[in-house]
Formats: structure tokens, sequence, C-alpha cells
């Protein structure tokens, strides 16, 4: 039986090779007086620092940590020169390497550029480990010091290694940053957002660790407009006694993405991770879940359904009716016959 949205592999892969910029966020606005102080665009010293921007920070946030290093002389002169150029909408959130006592003109070219932002390791939704170390690899860390770090970061109770615990973000560090301070950074990041949607608040049916689990499984299956749905399917499965049956837990074992068909062969992989022969959640995630996913695994959305299958890109069903789930198997497979799947690889 195949269940799931044969359409996440796109969606991941189109993020990966794209790296997201921050939005500015600056909005005009008056502020009283004729002027601000600014150092003069001689004055620049030859001391950096490093100014950290986060994804999506407001242009007032940005101004008042770069007067507050010492970078420009106040916030306001910064701010102003940001509002008026319309480059500033691209400052990449990361880390910055930038000279004190800067004029804000000055202080604005230096965030803009891209020589200045240590290493970007872009994690995606849905993004495996296994994706995510070639990167730190390219950002400059050795493969016997990542080794070192995944093997020894410190991870929540109940959380046997870091699958799922790199939280989708982009990410920066300062030259010199050992990986184990990167790796932790990216962990503890994970841990804010999983108290963010409620994973240790209160007592649930699921630890933590399930919750990341299905957390895991929703980012896999769907996009987000039917996660809370997949959440509540997972339950409905799980109290019924029925195998999961999700295509993405056999893709994750092969480490392959990209294909919408899954063989009868590959159902018949021996694995704690196939949910076609294992019942029960899988013993770990299967992948790094984003904000949305950690939502929706504490929060499923209230329904019976016990099936779900992607009909056609972006047409995805639900149904508590086998007969009504075989019937659109059958359109499934008309439509991927057609090609309709392979326009979104």
């Amino acid at each position: 039986m195949k269940l799931g949205n044969s359409n996440a592999f796109v969606r991941v892969i189109g993020a990966l090779v794209a790296v997201t910029l921050t939005t500015f966020g600056l909005h005009a606005i008056r502020i009283p007086g004729t002027g601000a102080p600014d150092f003069d665009c001689t004055s620049a010293s030859t001391q950096t620092v490093v100014i950290q921007v986060s994804s999506g920070e407001a242009g007032s946030s940005i101004a008042a940590s770069l007067a507050a290093a010492g970078v420009v002389k106040s916030a306001e002169s910064f701010f102003r020169v940001a509002v008026a150029d319309s480059r500033a909408a691209k400052i990449a959130p990361g880390s910055h390497l930038v000279n004190l006592n800067l004029c804000a003109r000055k202080a604005l070219d230096q965030l803009l550029d891209s020589a200045r932002i240590s290493g970007l390791i872009n994690i995606t939704e849905g993004m495996w480990v296994s994706e995510v170390l070639p990167q730190m690899y390219a950002a400059g860390f050795s493969k016997a010091d990542v080794s070192n770090a995944v093997n020894s970061a410190a991870k929540p109770d109940g959380f046997k290694n870091i699958e799922g615990l790199l939280f989708p973000a982009q990410y920066s560090f300062a030259k010199g940053t050992t990986a184990e301070i990167s790796i932790s950074a990216m962990i503890k990041r994970a841990i804010v957002e999983m108290k963010s949607a409620g994973f240790f608040t209160m007592k649930r049916e699921f630890s933590p660790q399930q919750l990341l689990i299905i957390a895991s499984l929703v980012q896999a299956e769907g996009n987000t407009n039917d996660f809370t749905k997949i959440s509540q399917v997972i339950r409905n499965r799980l109290s019924k006694g029925m195998p999961l049956q999700f295509d993405s837990t056999v893709h994750f074992i092969r480490k392959q993405r990209g294909s919408v068909f899954l063989s009868t062969e590959a159902t018949l992989i021996n694995s704690p991770y196939n949910t076609y022969r294992k019942y029960g959640l899988p013993p770990g995630p299967i992948n790094n879940p984003g904000a949305d996913a950690l939502r929706a695994a504490v929060s499923p959305q209230s329904g019976d359904w016990l099936y779900f299958i992607t009909v056609a890109p972006d047409d995805t069903r639900f149904t508590s009716d086998i007969a009504q789930f075989n019937n659109w198997k059958i359109e499934y497979k008309k439509n991927l016959r057609a090609g309709k799947f392979r326009s979104k690889k």
C-alpha cells in the first residue's frame, strides 16, 4: 500500500540549491532631528567583530547590534542609510565579520560582502544529517572533528543520535569555531523550537523523542498544509495497531531521494526503520524537521483518516475508506505514467 506525499523531495531539493537571504525588514520611519551621529568614512579601525544576523531580523535590531558593538557610531545613522538603499534587503543571515568605527555606508557594504560571511551551512526542512555534514566540510570543518562532534554531542534524555536535532536554518560561524560548538548550536536551536512547540510542557501520550520522530515523518510525507492531518493519520494507525507504511522511511534507509515509485522489493528491506515490515514508530527521526512539523506533531487535526496519497502534484487526499484510497491509487498511477510528477523534480 502506498502512502505519503511523493513531492516532498522536490520541496527539499528546491530549497537546498538556493541560499535564502534575510528579509531586512526595514520600515521607513521619521527620526527626530536633522542628523544622526556617524563615523567619518576614513576612520575605519583594523579591529574586527562578528555581527550575527538572524533570519528575518528587523532592520532596527541589526542597527542596534552594530551600534552596541562599536561598528557604527549610532543605530540611527545605519538605519537611515539602510532605509534609503534597496540593497539592504539582501543582507544574508549569518555571522558577518566587520570592522569597527565604520561610517554607516561602509557598514552596509561590509554586511553585503559575502566574503565576510563565515562558511554558510543551510539546513532545509527534511534534510538528513548525512546531507548536512558535507556542508560542514565545505565550510572548513575537518571530517574528523565533525565526526567527533557528532559522537560526543550533548542530547536531551532519550535521544540516541542527532538525526532530527539539527534544526533547519541557515548557520554561519566565526573562524575558529569548533565543530563541537557548531553542532551544539544547531541542537540548542532545535531544543528551543521543540520547547516552543510544546514538546516538554505537559504530560503527553508521546515522549519528546517520539514526538520528534512523528515530526520527521510529517515533514517527509507532506506539504505544510497537510502536516496536521498526517500527524493525525499517524496516531490513528498506531491506535489501531496498523503499520504506518510510509515510503519516506524506506527512502531514509536507502538514502534515496527523488523517486515517487516504491517497488515491492524495497518495502521488504529488513530494517527497524521500514514501516512496511515493522509496526509502531521507527526507532528514531528520519530527518531534521522544521517548526511547522514540530507543531503539527504536538497538535494534530482531528479526523478519522487512515490513508493518504498524493494523486498529483499539490493534490494530497485523505480518507478512512480503503476502497476510496484504492480508487485514488489508480488515479495516482495514471498520473505517474503520464509524467505529471516528473515536471516538479
